[in-house]
Parts: C-alpha cells; structure tokens; sequence
C-alpha cells in the first residue's frame, strides 16, 4: 500500500500518472494541479474533448476511478505554493511515500523539491525538451543532490554554442524558440521513462541506483544540439558544496529549528531565477 503525491496533471504528468496508478502497490494518489482544460489542449493530453473547461485536477480524478475505483485520490486545485493549502499540502508529502513531479515552471520544481526534502522523502521529475527532441528525468533522495544542485549542473554541462540557437537546456528559459511545443508521442516517451524510474525508486527506496542522478534521452537529431537521436546521456550529479539549498551548512531534511534557514534560501533560489 503506497501513497503517491504528485504535482501537475498536464501533458506530462498524466501519462505518467496514469501508469503509475496501473500499479496495484499504489492504494492512495494525492494530486496538484491548478490549471483549467483549455481548448489548445486538447492536442497533446489524454483527457477527450467533453472535460473542456474543467479544472485538470477534477478531470484526472475522474480518470483514474474509472479505472481503478479502489483508489483513494484527493486533489489540490491549486498551486503547489499556494499559500492557503500550505499545512495540507505538507501534511500529504509527510504522509506519501514519495513524490512525482511533472509541473512545467521552475517556481514549483523548487517549491515541491523543498517539501520533499522536509518530509524526508524520495521522488522524480520529468522534463520534456522544446519541441519533443528529447527529455531529462531526475531522481532525488533525502541526503543526495536538490533540485537545485542539478538545474545549475545541467545549466552548465548542456549547452548550445550558437548563440542565436535556442537554449534546450532550459525549457523555460526567456527565449521563444524554447516554448515550442512537444508532440504528443515525444511526451510519452519520456512520460515512459519518468514512470520506469519512479516505480523502480518506489521498489527500493533506500537502494535504487541506475547509475545516474539524471538521465537525458534524445529523440531527434538536432544539428550542435544532439548529434544523435535515441542516446542517453546519464548524468552523476553530486552534492554542490556552495548550494544555497542542501550545500554546507544548508538546513538537512527533517532539520525543524533551523526550517527558516531553508525558507530563506528558497528565496534566494527563486529570486535569482527571476534575475536570470
């Protein structure tokens, strides 16, 4: 019996979701997502056509009881950073057993890291590339790197040298180029990969290692971008030293006097990624 605390029911996450959810292990779904059906959509997501409008929360629900109705799901309709649903939202991830992230913003990708790490907890993040020509999906565990560790390692290590190029390394970076939209099938694929990785890390929690910390798949060749399609690249990212998150003298998963130290950074994390 298993208790899985998502954030994003999207083009991403709900194929994810629904894979995840197809495991018997897996009795309790907790979910967040803000977002309203849209007609633009449409395209890409499972949900049909009849659910317009709907809040995503409610439509992913009613999904998952159509095909599981044992499970017990509840749903934030709401950001994970909401404010109002704060103490709910803590209570779920100290509640889960781990925790899946597919939102597609970096302000929640920093705030669900923060709730994972608090709660102790392990969990995943998948992240599709502009325009489907490939994804990464991370794996994180309490004692190992943040989010933030790997965002900046990434931002580093995966670059584009042109300089009029989009950069694919930040798929929600300020250039346009990189807003492109993914197909459907690229999405899952990686969507794929993301559940694979979950439910292996949901296996075995405290020894789970597939020899990476992060694992990019190209699906297109793009010339100095990808020099091949369908590679892997698997990234062994480690702790950052002067990480203003879970670097040397950050506040440790669980360390409650000092949970306004890592506010605190968490700040300073978002501020600059708005400087960025």
């Amino acid at each position: 019996m298993k208790h899985l605390l998502q954030v994003g029911a999207g083009s991403g996450g709900m194929p994810v979701l629904d894979m995840l959810a197809a495991d018997s292990r897996i009795t309790r779904v907790t979910l967040i997502e803000p977002d309203i059906y849209k007609p633009h959509n449409v395209e890409r997501h499972l949900f049909p056509p009849s659910a317009l409008g709907e809040p995503k929360a409610e439509t992913a629900r009613r999904w998952l009881l159509e095909r599981r109705p044992d499970l017990d799901v509840k749903i934030f309709v709401c950001p994970v950073e909401d404010a109002g649903a704060h103490g709910q939202i803590a209570q779920a991830a100290a509640d889960c057993d781990m925790g899946v992230c597919a939102a597609d913003n970096e302000v929640a990708k920093h705030h669900f890291d923060e709730l994972m790490r608090r709660s102790g907890k392990p969990w995943t993040l998948g992240e599709v590339l502009s325009g489907g020509i490939g994804g990464f999906v991370h794996w994180f565990r309490p004692g190992g790197p943040c989010y933030a560790c790997v965002a900046s390692y990434l931002q580093r290590s995966v670059q584009v040298e042109k300089d009029k190029a989009p950069d694919y390394s930040q798929p929600g970076g300020p250039v346009a180029e990189t807003t492109i939209p993914a197909p459907k099938a690229a999405i899952g694929a990686i969507a794929a990969l993301h559940a694979v990785i979950t439910l292996g890390l949901l296996d075995d929690p405290a020894g789970y290692n597939p020899g990476f910390t992060s694992l990019l798949f190209t699906l297109q060749r793009v010339p100095e971008v990808f020099e091949e399609a369908f590679r892997p690249f698997r990234f062994r990212i480690p702790r950052a030293a002067d990480c203003l998150i879970c670097g040397r003298g950050a506040t440790p998963a669980g360390g409650g006097s000092s949970a306004g130290d890592l506010d605190v950074a968490l700040d300073q994390a978002l501020a600059r990624l708005g400087d960025a």
